[in-house]
């Protein structure tokens, strides 16, 4: 029997805690750094996010190749989660919506 909270969507919204910065903070970490002088590091600080992020940001050519990369790997079958901690990620995964479900932060 399905779980209700798989019908909940959050994807792409505020409560998507994969998102670490909004489309509109992506294109000011580009402008910044192409205009003003400001390191890829002093960006990360500022918005709390990996430098390679903002590599990633500033230059797309890079995470084209890094997803290149990571799709060989995969392929290999590298990166695959044993069982247990798949299943422990996919419970908390549904606690999180039930929960913002429950605070009535999100409907179904």
């Amino acid at each position: 029997m399905p779980y209700r909270s798989e019908k909940i969507l959050i994807c792409g919204t505020q409560y998507d805690r994969r998102q670490k910065l909004t489309l509109d903070q992506r294109a000011e970490i580009f402008h910044r750094y192409y205009t003003e002088d400001i390191s890829q590091r002093q960006l990360a600080r500022e918005y709390g996010v990996s430098r390679r992020l903002i590599t990633f940001i500033v230059d797309p050519e890079k995470m084209e190749a890094a997803n290149e990369g990571l799709k060989r790997r995969r392929s290999k079958g590298l990166y695959k989660p044993d069982k247990q901690k798949w299943a422990a990620t996919v419970r908390e995964h549904r606690r999180y919506k039930q929960q913002l479900y429950n605070q009535g932060q999100i409907k179904l």
